[in-house]
C-alpha cells in the first residue's frame, strides 16, 4: 500500500473516528469488531485515544500514503493530520494500532517522501547493469499541504555502469526543500555482479515528522 492515488489537491480526504475508552489487553475487543485502535497526538495538543473503522483506514491509506493530509471527523471536529506509524501483524500484516500526527497547515513540517525512479537507463537497458537504490526516502521540508508524494528520479541520465544520482542532482522546487544533505547518494547503476549489495535503508526506520525551525 505504498504511495497514494492522485486526487485533487481541493479534495480533502475524511476518515471519521470515535473517542477510545479500551486500553491495553482489551484492545483485542475492539479489532475484532472490525476497528482499528489509534492515538492522535501533536504539538500543543491534547493527545487523543480513537478508533477508526478497518476498512475506512485502508482505504484513506490507500488515497493518501504517508505524506497525504487526513482530517479526522471526531466530535464535531475535523483535525487535520498525517499519518505516523502503523503497526501490522507480524504475520498476516493486517492492521493492529495507528497514530496520527496533528499539524498545523500554517507551518512548515519535515517528513520523509519516498523516491521514485523514473525512465529507463541506458546502463540497465543496454549494458545489463543493475539499479540499486540507496535511499528510499528523503527528508523534505514544506507546508503540509505542499508535501509531495513522492520524488521523481530521473535515471534516463544514467548512460554508464557506476554512474550515481545525488540528491545536488535534483530540480530543486518551488513547493519544498529537500533537507537530505546535497551529497547523499540516492541511487545509481552498479555492474550485475554487485547486486548482492545491500541498501543502507534496507532496514526502514520509523518515520520521523517534527515541527521545522
Amino acid at each position: 500500500m505504498k504511495g497514494k492515488k492522485s486526487h485533487s489537491s481541493t479534495d480533502k480526504v475524511s476518515l471519521k473516528a470515535e473517542l477510545r475508552t479500551i486500553f491495553g489487553k482489551k484492545l483485542n475487543k475492539v479489532r475484532k469488531q472490525g476497528l482499528v485502535p489509534g492515538n492522535i497526538f501533536g504539538p500543543d495538543f491534547k493527545s487523543k485515544s480513537i478508533s477508526v473503522v478497518y476498512k475506512d483506514l485502508v482505504k484513506t491509506y490507500k488515497m493518501v500514503g504517508e505524506t497525504g493530509i487526513v482530517y479526522i471527523s471526531l466530535d464535531k471536529e475535523n483535525i487535520p493530520v498525517l499519518i505516523k506509524t502503523i503497526q501490522k501483524h507480524p504475520l498476516s500484516s493486517s492492521l493492529l494500532h495507528i497514530d496520527f500526527r496533528k499539524i498545523d497547515l500554517s507551518k512548515k513540517i519535515e517528513t520523509n517522501v519516498p523516491v521514485k525512479a523514473v525512465g529507463i537507463s541506458e546502463a540497465v537497458s543496454q549494458k545489463a547493469g543493475v539499479l540499486l537504490i540507496q535511499s528510499e526516502t528523503l527528508l523534505v521540508e514544506a507546508l503540509p499541504e505542499d508535501i509531495p508524494s513522492h520524488i521523481e528520479v530521473d535515471i534516463t541520465v544514467i548512460k554508464d555502469i557506476g554512474q550515481e544520482i545525488k540528491v545536488s542532482d535534483l530540480k530543486k522546487s518551488d513547493k519544498y526543500e529537500i533537507k537530505t544533505p546535497i551529497e547523499k547518494v540516492i541511487l545509481g547503476v552498479v555492474a550485475h555482479k554487485e547486486e548482492s549489495i545491500v541498501p543502507e535503508t534496507a532496514v526502514a526506520a520509523p518515520e520521523i515528522i517534527t515541527e521545522a525551525v
